[in-house]
């Protein structure tokens, strides 16, 4: 597990580094279904917003599994109970796929405790394995990259990894606490391995509508510190860009 803490490393020094810019273009032919594990409601938006909108563009029928519904985002607040902020995030997450255009998205929600996904990863692989069975090579998985720093992204990487090499279906993990501890050149990160989805204007004016709808996250539920937006300027910086990151 990486340390997150601290503001991160700014935005500027990402786009200054040479590498970002010369990932190879990920080939989106080939998928007529994708199924997202998604730790959090937002992180489907944030990772790879983008990527679901131009694939459902192609036909691609959407699905989502929703771990946990965020319920511990703001441990100590007086302004809303666990289970008050849970209805909230699941009613963002879908207004934001609308936002997208995901009208038709399938989301299984699973209600994992948010912050117990480790614990609970044999339920998970379960549930991700009835999915994934006796399908074609036509189906991708994605989900958090096994390496993203936060537990519960990486619980599920680890889930996603594990099921799609038993079910033979392609598998494709996205970055996002990587962007905020990791460095230009990390050697911890498999750049590698990354792949660009370049988001075209409309798909990038829609994937920041999607970002808009997570109020919870990205403004102070109150003025009170407990109650401060998950979400600061500098991490919406970096996970707004007009390209989106995988993992091969």
């Amino acid at each position: 597990m990486t340390t997150i803490a601290g503001v991160g490393t700014p935005e500027t020094d990402w786009q200054s580094w040479p590498g970002l810019h010369r990932f190879p273009p990920l080939d989106l032919s080939g998928c007529d279904r994708v199924v997202l594990l998604a730790p959090h409601p937002d992180d489907e938006i944030l990772g790879v917003g983008g990527l679901l909108r131009r694939l459902s563009l192609r036909g691609a029928a959407v699905e989502v599994i929703a771990v946990t519904d965020g319920d511990a985002s703001h441990p100590a607040s007086s302004t809303v109970t666990p289970g008050r902020l849970a209805a909230l995030r699941r009613a963002e997450s879908a207004s934001a796929l609308r936002a997208l255009g995901l009208v038709d998205a399938t989301v299984h929600r699973l209600g994992i405790g948010d912050g117990a996904v480790a614990a609970a990863e044999p339920a998970i692989e379960a549930v991700v394995a009835h999915l994934l069975a006796d399908v074609s090579t036509s189906t991708w998985c994605l989900s958090t990259w096994d390496g993203d720093g936060h537990p519960d992204h990486e619980a599920v990487g680890r889930v996603a990894r594990s099921v799609s090499q038993r079910c033979g279906v392609r598998l494709l993990t996205f970055p996002i606490w990587t962007w905020h501890w990791a460095l230009p050149a990390d050697p911890r990160v498999p750049w590698s391995r990354a792949r660009a989805i370049k988001l075209d204007d409309e798909t990038h004016a829609a994937k920041l509508a999607a970002i808009g709808c997570f109020a919870s996250q990205i403004r102070p539920l109150s003025e009170a510190p407990e109650d401060a937006a998950v979400l600061t300027p500098a991490m919406l910086d970096r996970l707004s860009r007009r390209t989106e990151v995988v993992f091969t």
